[in-house]
């Protein structure tokens, strides 16, 4: 689906947002800049795969460094490793640099499962990409699980590991 249909989507919901336009990013240090121009939380996304075939959206602060052996028991998967671009793309219609949780509404069939940080999900604000990696908004951890729970992938909440 299209950045149209997921302003939409969310300005059905009630759903209160604020935009910035900027030039694409790819790494947590790239953004950096935007970071001092929206105020929030910002974030990174890994898209995984287990050995069973699962695929995870795991939603994080930007600054966390999760540990992905502790992570897979806390969101009942099997081990853990980065899934291919070609998947991200067919499943959830982004590429990577623009991977964002608001994805979800791409992925119809319910394939990937999404897992929110449970410090997120009780943000005021929550800073993420709208489907592209040359803009981000903001809403809050309320609202973005209203919104991933309206495309039918209620985010799993999870205290995620991270490395020592």
């Amino acid at each position: 689906m299209s950045e149209g249909k997921l302003y939409a989507d969310l300005e059905s919901l009630g759903i209160a947002w604020t935009a910035l336009e900027h030039e694409a990013v790819f790494t947590v240090e790239e953004s950096e800049a935007i970071h001092a121009a929206l105020p929030g939380a910002h974030t990174k996304n890994l898209f995984l795969k287990d050995s069973g075939g699962a695929f995870f959206l795991v939603t994080v602060d930007h600054a966390v460094r999760v540990d992905l052996k502790a992570l897979a028991p806390v969101i009942g998967a099997k081990k853990l490793s980065f899934g291919k671009a070609e998947d991200m793309e067919a499943l959830l219609g982004v590429t990577p640099g623009a991977v964002t949780p608001l994805a979800a509404m791409n992925d119809a069939d319910g394939k990937v499962r999404v897992v929110l940080d449970e410090r997120l999900a009780g943000a005021d604000t929550v800073n993420v990409h709208p489907l592209r990696n040359t803009a981000t908004i903001g809403l809050s951890g309320a609202d973005l699980m209203r919104a991933l729970a309206h495309w039918g992938h209620p985010p799993q909440i999870a205290a995620i590991p991270e490395r020592a």
